[in-house]
């Protein structure tokens, strides 16, 4: 007789004080290592390439740009290694470990890259070292989603995984936001000397604080209790890793083509659109990044949404109508954006976070469901990688050679699009996996 684990029922965690503290872990953690992230990946679309590749950027501006945003690409590819290395460890030893081991070492390469001397002090050595710390970060990239995911939705009651998994996914726009909040402030508040000489160093240096705020409160979440019952039951944790590869290829595969699409666009909204705005429209900085912190509350809220929709009427359902919207928008949202007029520059990013936010928010929901516990953590942080690296790593890379190439941003539309059409196929072929349980099965 099979007794059903008690993380599959309606009940949630036993306080509301517990609850509010699984949450709060799950998004300040992860909205501190995307703020991380996004100030990388938004400095790189304004200013980056002639502080450390002078040179190239001096006798050809256009590949500097190109490369810059390959540095972006260059952490994307050493997540599957923190994916794996994480995954398996927090289907060892736990979640709650491997969530405060990344949170430190993402924040410790973060405020390296504050510290670092530009190509005119150290020459060559200055973009190697640059490098070196965007791999750290990707690796912590890499393992920070899985852990983050699951605190969230192991902990939830059964009717509201969706709604609790969309904590942590919510920590992209709002690390967004904190992130091109702050850079436009720096950039309305200082002489563009000034910021160009020193100011763009604030924004990593100030991750040193948040990091100690985001290890105290991850600190104090309890750990999940799927991965307290397989404590209790040792063989059930044993290998998962080889158990993955063996058992489990077909949720890898289809989590991996899931998540594709929303990457990539997610990641022109983070990078590109603000260096397409800047430096080829030639619109002013300050006003680019007010609209992209905006429409990031755009992003926040149809998250949210898009977690509790799927609650109500299925992960499958949701991510479809994100997808929709997202597929529908790309060749109208660049006509808006080529008009050159800053309000209509924000609606069409506000209009894309409609469709990014019902094609992120259920993800943490139906990835765990998409594995059993005891590979969960490793399945659910391998898809993401590999999503990640095929969607978003190059989107930015591949959006600028386009758009040297075809000289119509209309075409980077349609590139999204087809993605869109490689992760609708995904979710057909996963199927609707609301309400599955997730527990530790005790016979």
């Amino acid at each position: 007789m099979t007794t059903p684990s008690k993380v599959d029922t309606l009940a949630g965690p036993s306080t509301r004080r517990e609850e509010r503290k699984v949450l709060a872990g799950t998004l300040v953690g992860t909205t501190i290592e995307w703020y991380d992230f996004f100030i990388f990946a938004q400095l790189t679309a304004t200013l980056l390439s002639p502080l450390f590749l002078a040179p190239l950027n001096e006798s050809n501006p256009g590949l500097a740009q190109i490369l810059s945003f390959a540095l972006i690409g260059i952490s994307f590819l050493f997540r599957p290694l923190g994916a794996v290395i994480a995954g398996h460890l927090g289907d060892r030893l736990g979640r709650k470990a491997m969530l405060v081991f990344t949170l430190v070492m993402m924040g410790a390469a973060t405020a390296l890259i504050g510290m670092l001397p530009t190509y005119a002090q150290i020459g060559a050595w200055a973009p190697i070292l640059l490098i070196l710390l965007r791999i750290v970060q990707g690796f912590s990239a890499g393992g920070e989603w899985g852990g983050a995911a699951l605190m969230a939705v192991e902990h939830a009651p059964l009717n509201k995984r969706g709604l609790f998994g969309a904590y942590p996914q919510i920590g992209v726009p709002v690390g967004m936001i904190l992130a091109t909040g702050l850079l436009f402030f720096l950039n309305s508040s200082m002489p563009r000397e000034e910021f160009a000489a020193w100011g763009w160093r604030v924004p990593f240096l100030l991750s040193i604080v948040l990091i100690v705020v985001g290890y105290l409160i991850r600190r104090a979440v309890a750990e999940s209790p799927v991965f307290q019952e397989m404590a209790a039951r040792k063989a059930e944790s044993k290998a998962p890793l080889g158990e993955l590869v063996r058992s489990h290829k077909k949720p890898v595969l289809y989590s991996t083509m899931i998540f594709i699409a929303n990457n990539a666009a997610g990641y022109l909204l983070i990078a590109f659109f603000i260096a397409y705005a800047t430096r080829t429209l030639q619109m002013p900085a300050p006003p680019v990044l007010l609209a992209t912190t905006l429409a990031s509350f755009g992003w926040l809220i149809f998250t949210l949404l898009g977690g509790w929709l799927s609650d109500h009427i299925g992960r499958v359902k949701t991510f479809l109508a994100g997808y929709a919207i997202v597929f529908a928008w790309m060749i109208p949202m660049f006509a808006l954006i080529d008009t050159k007029d800053i309000r209509l520059y924000g609606v069409a990013l506000f209009v894309l976070t409609v469709g990014l936010g019902l094609s992120y928010g259920p993800m943490s929901a139906m990835y765990a469901e998409m594995f059993p516990a005891n590979v969960r953590y490793s399945g659910i942080s391998i898809g993401y990688a590999f999503g990640a690296i095929l969607g978003g790593a190059f989107a930015a890379t591949i959006a600028e050679s386009l758009l040297q190439t075809t000289k119509w941003a209309g075409s980077i539309g349609i590139y999204i699009m087809v993605l869109c059409v490689i992760s609708v196929i995904g979710v057909l072929l996963a199927k609707e996996t609301k309400g599955r349980p997730l527990g530790v099965s005790h016979h």
